[in-house]
């Protein structure tokens, strides 16, 4: 029993030590792969087909401020205010899918992007757990504009296609810094599921998504992430 409690320690303190490890490289180190890609590479293989992945790193200044906006009204509205977690949104959500409507989510950009970077894409309470875990290291380690860069390069935003900037070549032909707010906004409202709905091609729902978050874009407080750090240091 006390070599299964030291394996089990030794493990424990292992985990902790490579997770934050990893968070604290990833800071500064680009992600270029993802849990999420194998996992579509592999299915791609299951189902007799050549795996593809389409993205290429950006940094957030080659990104359009519109995109920014775009994500932040369409996901995450309190991402500039919250810690990783929004609680109001999380009550909204269990309010919508009580009712027995199209099943929403909480989950911040934050929680989004420390799911995308570490882990796997089904629901279980472990892996919601850990989603936490991570979601709380990267809030702590990382700023929110290296959160955003990360969230904007490694979401997936098609069938292969990760980052916006491949979605803005593949869907719109220009690069991420050009994207107009009307572009931005067919990426963000097809994030929740962008294998189903398509920015190039975008059903009656997904352009009325479109306009109500443009409308809101234009609403909303502009993201100044240098402004948010300089707050921080008085």
């Amino acid at each position: 029993m006390k070599k299964l409690a030291k394996l089990l320690r030794n493990l424990v303190i292992l985990f902790f030590a490579s997770s934050i490890l990893a968070v604290l490289v990833l800071r500064f180190v680009p992600v270029y792969i993802t849990p999420l890609m194998l996992i579509r590479s592999v299915e791609a293989m299951v189902d007799g087909e050549t795996p593809k992945i389409k993205k290429d790193w950006v940094p957030l200044n080659k990104i359009s401020q519109n995109m920014v906006q775009a994500v932040v009204a369409s996901e995450d509205n309190l991402f500039m205010e919250h810690n990783g977690f929004s609680f109001r949104d999380i009550e909204k959500a269990l309010e919508h899918n009580k009712k027995g409507k199209r099943i929403r989510g909480g989950s911040t950009i934050s929680q989004q992007t420390a799911k995308n970077v570490f882990l796997w894409p089904q629901r279980s309470w472990v892996r919601k757990g850990l989603e936490t875990y991570f979601t709380v290291l990267i809030e702590f380690l990382w700023t929110k504009e290296r959160i955003m860069e990360v969230y904007l390069n490694v979401i997936e935003t098609g069938n292969g296609i990760y980052g916006v900037q491949a979605a803005s070549r593949k869907y719109f032909g220009v690069n991420a810094s050009n994207l107009t707010r009307s572009q931005a906004a067919l990426i963000a409202v097809c994030l929740p599921n962008p294998r189903k709905f398509s920015p190039a091609n975008p059903s009656g729902y997904i352009s009325r998504r479109k306009n109500h978050i443009v409308n809101l874009m234009g609403k909303l407080k502009r993201v100044d992430f240098h402004r948010d750090l300089n707050c921080k240091k008085k």
